[in-house]
């Protein structure tokens, strides 16, 4: 099944320098950027992505909501539409696990990061994840239409999808 999902390199990991490395992994694994943009979007809509669509401070709390979008808040982010098979749990397992010092070796997190839950609360601080991305079909249909107009999406082949969909060049 081809899907959409969002990806969201945070400002940790554009500050850190390692985005193109992020996108490769992305890339290499048959993944095809449909959509992308540096952008640096206020509180507002930082609310709608997290509480509107994640329910976030149901889940975890107002002190956490504040703490994510205080980091989310300081500098821009890259917004991404990945497209191919089953797109949304790869990525995710790409990711790896929100907190990066549960992530396996070989994610995303588990490879670029190390902090963890506790020590993020101690210093009252959000957790350096590196990335978001969709949790499932609802929410990637959700967060896609909240971060991207379908004039920002765009429809092209690649040699993969020849590979995996049976695409003619």
């Amino acid at each position: 099944m081809i899907e959409r999902t969002l990806v969201i390199l945070k400002p940790d990991a554009i500050q850190r320098g390692i985005i193109g490395e992020v996108i490769t992994r992305f890339e290499r694994a048959g993944l095809k950027i449909v959509g992308a943009k540096l952008v640096q979007p206020d509180y507002e809509h930082y609310h709608k992505h997290y509480e509107g669509i994640g329910q976030m401070i149901s889940r975890r709390g107002q002190k956490a909501f504040e703490m994510v979008l205080d980091l989310m808040q300081k500098g821009p982010v890259l917004a991404m539409v990945l497209e191919g098979v089953e797109a949304i749990a790869l990525v995710r397992k790409m990711v790896g696990t929100t907190e990066p010092k549960a992530a396996a070796p070989g994610t995303i997190r588990g490879d670029y990061a190390h902090i963890s839950f506790a020590h993020a609360d101690e210093k009252t601080v959000g957790v350096g994840n590196l990335v978001h991305a969709s949790g499932d079909a609802q929410d990637a249909e959700k967060e896609i239409a909240h971060w991207f107009s379908e004039q920002e999406l765009h429809e092209y082949p690649t040699v993969h999808e020849y590979f995996t969909q049976g695409k003619s060049k």
